[in-house]
Order: structure tokens, then sequence, then C-alpha cells
């Protein structure tokens, strides 16, 4: 019997993407937290007919001054007494500004209560080296890091955000820092690292054989001005060969994506935790959205707990004396990271079946060997892979109560360094670390 997530009653206004087909940003997020129990108002910044994987896809975005409105017919009938935001996609530096208003005023309203009010910020601006919103949204989202409680950036959003190139753990732990320093961010985590086996980092690239992204990467988008961040995590497509740096000669240490949080202490210094979970032969769309999502419940779940104080204090900050791997923030990831791998493993299976019949039928229609029919054959198997490869979170209901195998998602603490020194062991120790069979 699935028990229930040991959480308060909880008001959370989502301000992401949605699509009609399909479970990426708001569309996963709203699922998420509703069946652990939050009760989740969403305003949408783009409505659109599928995500932007599929290569085709139509909508319309949300203005500014829409997404104000909203917000004002929800104030105007007592109905912003949040206690979470989220935030994700945001299509314009105008709408980075309405949402930042929209933040500030919920956080005004609950200003009277330390910890009643929580913003978990997903900074969406780019991967791979190039952004996928305008240039002039970026100091717009640096405006709003002082906001925020909890950021969720990829590698390269990092070092935009702090102005730090993250080339090690050295440089990871430098960027964090400026983060909770500079910005006063009380808690990050920097998501889909990929690290060599003496913890040098990767650029994102499309590998030799697609990776899932189990935690919270940004995919480069295509290139199309009419396929530009449809979702709150745009795309699960591989960047374009021009764009795939050099494999790196050590590439078998990288069979793992890894998250590092931390929790500042009241001097600003990073608490590092790291936690590694096994890729996938497969590109997932909506993962970080479901990222997100988890991570809301099940650190609330945490703040909540039995003799726990948290809740009362600012930000939920634990006290200077809480070591990494015991911070709210990591046993939350570990269990995220927990109920996202069993249902990405599940979702590969079926996409395997679905794909393997796919060709069966292909095959014994012999459709035509042109050049066209064969562009559109790629093009129908293409969203035939889209659609199979779809995170229907709503079959998973049990994974995201009951996130199985947690043992092998334990945080480790990140003692930091170019040496590697990492608590647990280093990278050729933890190969096939949290295999789900």
């Amino acid at each position: 019997m699935v028990s229930e997530p040991q959480i308060p009653d909880t008001r959370v206004l989502a301000i992401a993407s949605h699509v009609v087909h399909g479970y990426v940003g708001n569309k996963m997020a709203t699922f998420v937290m509703q069946s652990m129990g939050c009760d989740v108002s969403a305003i949408n910044t783009v409505h659109y007919s599928n995500h932007t994987a599929y290569k085709q896809v139509k909508g319309t975005k949300t203005s500014a001054d829409q997404i104000l409105e909203l917000y004002e017919g929800l104030r105007q009938a007592s109905l912003n007494n949040f206690d979470l935001l989220l935030t994700g996609y945001m299509p314009s530096a105008e709408a980075v500004r309405a949402i930042g208003k929209i933040g500030r005023d919920i956080k005004f309203n609950a200003g009277t209560k330390p910890g009643s009010f929580f913003w978990v910020l997903d900074p969406v601006m780019g991967d791979n080296g190039r952004l996928y919103i305008p240039e002039d949204e970026v100091p717009e989202y640096k405006a709003l890091l002082r906001e925020a409680d909890l950021i969720l950036p990829n590698q390269y959003e990092a070092e935009l955000l702090s102005d730090t190139k993250i080339t090690d753990l050295d440089s990871l732990a430098a960027a964090i820092q400026v983060l909770h320093k500079t910005y006063q961010v009380p808690h990050v985590i920097i998501t889909s690292l990929r690290l060599t086996r003496d913890n040098h980092t990767v650029p994102s690239r499309a590998p030799s054989k697609p990776t899932s992204t189990t935690t919270s990467s940004h995919p480069t988008p295509s290139a199309s001005p009419n396929l530009d961040a449809l979702t709150s995590h745009p795309s699960s497509q591989p960047p374009s060969p021009s764009q795939i740096p050099a494999a790196p000669d050590d590439e078998e240490a990288i069979e793992n994506l890894t998250i590092i949080g931390s929790t500042a202490t009241s001097t600003h210094t990073p608490r590092l935790f790291r936690i590694d979970t096994p890729q996938l032969p497969l590109f997932f769309s909506g993962t970080g959205d479901m990222f997100a999502a988890l991570t809301i419940p099940r650190l609330l779940e945490q703040v909540n707990a039995p003799n726990s104080d948290l809740a009362s204090r600012p930000s939920w900050r634990s006290p200077d004396d809480v070591p990494a791997t015991e911070l709210p923030l990591a046993k939350a990831a570990q269990k995220v990271l927990a109920s996202m791998q069993s249902i990405l493993v599940k979702t590969a299976q079926r996409c395997q079946g679905e794909m393997a019949a796919y060709d069966k039928r292909a095959e014994k229609e012999g459709r035509g060997k042109g050049e066209e029919d064969g562009r559109e054959r790629e093009s129908r198997r293409h969203v035939a892979l889209m659609s199979a490869s779809e995170v229907k979170v709503v079959r998973h209901v049990a994974d995201i109560l009951e996130p199985p195998h947690l043992e092998r998602f334990m945080p480790r603490a990140v003692e930091g360094g170019r040496k590697g020194q990492l608590g647990g062991g280093d990278m050729r120790g933890e190969r096939g670390r949290g295999t789900v069979g």
C-alpha cells in the first residue's frame, strides 16, 4: 500500500510553460506536485501543441501583461496567499520582470511569518554554451536571484549567473560561493554535470549513444526561431554535430550524470553534496520540470519532519553545524533522483518496445526508397520516437510516492579540490552505482 507524503497543506503557484500533448513544463510539474498533496495553481508562459523535440509545433507565448493580469485576478479574489512559488521558462525580459513582481508581492504578503514563503527558481536560459532566450533576459534573471530561496541551474546557466567558468570541482565550488555570497541565494543545486574520473567537467554534448537527462539538463533546441524555448526545459534533442565537443579520453568514466547541491551557512559558505545517477540510452523531455516539481514536496517533507524547526526559519536554512550529507536539501534530492531513475528506466523500456513494433510495421509496409520518401520516413520515425519517449508520469504515481532503491542515491560530501577528494571515493569506485534493475 502506497503511503501519503508527510507534508502540510501547501499552496503552490507554478509559472512555467504548457503543452497540449505530453509532459513538460506545468503539464509535468502540476501533476507531480498534486500527486504528493500540494494544491497547485498554474500560470502558463506559453501555450503550445507539443514540445519542440517533435520539430514541429504550433501555439503562442503569454505576454508579460497577460501574466500580470492573471495574477491580478487571483489577488483581487484574495487567492494569492501562496506558500511556495515555482518558476520555470520565461519567454522574454518583460516576462521575467513581471514574474519578479509577482514573486515579491507574494513574499511581501508572507513577510510577517519567517519561513512561510519559499521561491524555487529554475533559471531556464541555455545549454551547450549557447542561449536559447534573448540576451536581455540574462541580467533580469540575475536581478531575481536575491529573491529566490532555491535555484536549479544547469552548468552553463550557473556559469552565466556566477560569471565563473566551471571546469572542475574547485571552480564549481567557486561558482556556488558567488551564488551564495554575492546573490544571497540560500540553496543551490547544479544539475546534469558530466564529470571525468578526475572530476573535471565535460561540456554538454550529444554522446556516442543517446543518454538520459535524469536531472535538470536543458538540451539545446533547434535553431529555428519557431522552436525557441517551448518548455521550461526546451526539447531534449541532441545538439547538431557542429556543436559537439571532442570526446574526453576518459570516456568510460562518464556513465553517470551528477548533481551537486549546497545550502549556505550563516557566513555564506557552501556545504556541498554530490549524487550520481546512471545515464540511460535515451533522451527525455520534461525531466528538469520533474526534478523541480519533485524537489518541492520532498523538501517540504524534510523541513516539516518531527522535531524540526526549519519551517519557521527564513529560507528553511539549516544551522551551521548540519553537515552537507544531512542537509534537508540533500535528503530531498536523494528521494527525487530515486523516483526519477525508476520512472525513466520504465519509460525507456516502454519506448524500446514501442519502437521495435514501429520499425517492424514500417519494414513490412516497405515505404519508397527514394530520397524524398527517405526523408518522410525519417521524419515519421522521429515523431514516433518522441511520442514513445514521453515521460507519462500519470502511470508512475507509485514511484513518485515511494521512491525505490534509495540506498543507491546516497548523497556524498564534496570535500573539494583538484585532487578529487569526495569523502566517499572517486568516480572509479562508483562506476555502475545506482544501476536500476
